[in-house]
């Protein structure tokens, strides 16, 4: 396609790409009130983030976060399993839609919906990660109007020690299982399913950091009857086990 000025001259799509430049499409970040965006080096350090995310972490211009990573804004918990994931991310292991726990503005724990993607420089070398994430309930729920997910979801934050099943969760929804199910997944990409076990393995995460209770114990308080089974699907989720988790956070 090619486009015209008022001086007559002609550019095609990709000259507009090209005159545009780096810096001006990072920056149109910025008029994304509700989205928090930031680009890393290969180390996991700041090199941009957008306005909404200064605002996130407490800083009021660029300058202060370039050259900082998670540690230096979020608890060392919370901290490690970002550049954990960056390190995944940089390896191939794209994060898509992925439930995580952080903290709102405010200091109050939050659930975000968070992707990321690796960087390339001109000859296709990974230099480094970009992500995007959305307050879930800004963006799934409250923005959408979708009450049939919102009162599941705020169900299953409440009670995911407990045995809960899908019978349950469609009848306080006032849907069938198969509606509930196409609503999770058109809304949060994931089933019900997969959103309880990602709650109680993300509260197994912070009670493993801020407790010393045992394991066990633990994976019994956050609904895994099966000891062996909370412990791979935690290391799945987060890429160690959970007692290598607690000793590398300590």
């Amino acid at each position: 396609m090619t486009y015209q000025t008022n001086d007559n001259n002609h550019f095609t799509a990709s000259d507009i790409m090209n005159e545009i430049g780096v810096q001006q499409i990072v920056s149109m970040f910025n008029l994304l009130s509700d989205v928090l965006f930031w680009i890393k080096d290969a180390e996991s350090r700041i090199v941009f983030g957008n306005r909404y995310f200064l605002e996130h972490v407490g800083v009021s211009s660029l300058e202060q976060v370039i050259g900082c990573d998670d540690f230096d804004f979020s608890p060392p918990h919370i901290a490690r399993q970002f550049i954990v994931d960056d390190q995944k991310v940089m390896s191939g292991k794209w994060v898509n839609d992925r439930l995580e726990m952080n903290l709102s503005k405010s200091g109050d724990i939050a659930w975000f919906v968070t992707s990321k993607r690796p960087l390339f420089d001109s000859q296709q070398n990974i230099i480094g990660s970009y992500g995007i994430s959305r307050h879930l309930e800004k963006s799934s729920l409250v923005l959408s109007g979708m009450e049939a997910i919102k009162v599941p979801v705020n169900y299953i934050r409440r009670n995911y020690m407990h045995d809960i099943r899908l019978k349950q969760l469609a009848e306080i929804s006032h849907l069938s299982i198969s509606a509930l199910e196409r609503r999770f997944k058109k809304h949060l990409g994931k089933t019900p399913k997969q959103f309880i076990n990602e709650i109680r393995l993300e509260n197994a995460r912070r009670i493993l950091v801020e407790t010393t209770l045992p394991i066990s114990v633990i994976a019994n308080d956050v609904g895994f009857s099966d000891h062996s089974y909370f412990s791979r699907q935690f290391s799945k989720q987060f890429g160690a086990l959970p007692s290598a988790f607690r000793e590398s956070c300590q």
